[in-house]
């Protein structure tokens, strides 16, 4: 028994189950919304968070787009990349990506930029919001989380100094 409602006696309760969830979802959902404190971001508003390979591999490729240092240690790239995920490989499948479209240069352990000009846009691009996150990069928690909207979706929560490390700020 999957707990789905399949029309026979006794699932009533498995289906009130259903409904109370949903209830709760939007309640969480409101409860987002009106947590959005910067730039008017309303949770309605929010790219969704990427849960797929892929979209955490986009995700990851914006995010390297958009560093704005010319060169950088693999391994501060690496550490990037690793607020979107922690899989090895997939780590690895993000960096081969970027080198074919031309994103970075990767030699020697070091990573160059060849995308002059893009970086994130605090003003527009990085909403705050007030609650009880623990940051992406390094696990602090912290009650004003931001986060970095790109056109993939959303990367965050971080700390006020976290997310000007991951965004090449500091």
């Amino acid at each position: 028994m999957t707990g789905e409602d399949d029309g026979r006696p006794g699932d009533e309760a498995a289906s009130a189950e259903g409904d109370a969830a949903a209830i709760d979802d939007e309640a969480v959902s409101a409860e987002s919304e009106a947590a959005a404190v910067d730039g008017d971001v309303s949770a309605d508003d929010a790219p969704a968070t990427p849960t797929t390979r892929e979209e955490r591999r986009e995700l990851a490729l914006d995010l390297l787009a958009h560093i704005e240092d010319d060169e950088l240690p693999l391994s501060d790239v690496v550490d990037r990349v690793e607020t979107v995920t922690t899989d090895p490989s997939l780590v690895r499948e993000i960096l081969d990506a970027a080198e074919l479209r031309g994103i970075i240069d990767r030699e020697d352990g070091r990573v160059r930029t060849r995308r002059g000009g893009t970086f994130v846009r605090f003003e527009s691009q990085v909403v705050t919001r007030e609650g009880e996150f623990d940051c992406r990069r390094c696990g602090a928690s912290i009650s004003t989380g931001h986060f970095v909207r790109f056109d993939a979706g959303e990367l965050g929560p971080f700390g006020s100094s976290c997310v000007r490390k991951v965004t090449g700020r500091e």
